[in-house]
């Protein structure tokens, strides 16, 4: 039998069973994503071995997977406190992604051997794991409505 919580204030039955699975797909889709756009960058671009930022996929899987994890905790906790997680984790998102922008162009390019064209991937791998994490956790864990 499935977890089910229905949430205070909130007419939603959640399966957080299907959400755990959700959540760790998400996770897992959101650093895989990102790794194909590391690689396929690779080939493009060619990383500046001094770019410590793209000198190893070790930093795209942990600059995904932590944000990653946060997001799929927010979500959770979206779902049962309101009456609108969708919406609310929608415009997280949104201001998170725009946010985390803000160094790619302020910082980034000071840092010894980046280029223009690392930090455009840079700001792909920011697009692909904002639209694979939000997209994934508010259709994918839909609460089944009874």
């Amino acid at each position: 039998m499935a977890a089910t919580t229905s949430t205070v204030g909130n007419s939603r039955n959640v399966n957080w069973s299907r959400y755990a699975l959700v959540g760790i797909a998400t996770i897992v889709a959101a650093v895989l994503a990102n790794l194909v756009v590391y690689y396929i960058g690779s080939a493009i671009v060619g990383y500046n071995p001094d770019f410590v930022v793209l000198s190893t996929n070790g930093g795209t899987i942990i600059f995904t997977l932590v944000p990653a994890i946060v997001a799929v905790l927010l979500y959770a906790i979206l779902l049962r406190f309101t009456r609108q997680p969708e919406r609310i984790f929608t415009i997280i998102s949104v201001i998170v992604f725009i946010v985390t922008l803000i160094p790619d162009f302020t910082y980034i390019p000071s840092v010894p051997g980046s280029s223009n064209p690392q930090t455009a991937i840079l700001v792909i791998m920011h697009v692909v794991a904002a639209v694979v994490i939000t997209w994934m956790l508010t259709k994918l864990s839909r609460p089944r409505a009874q």
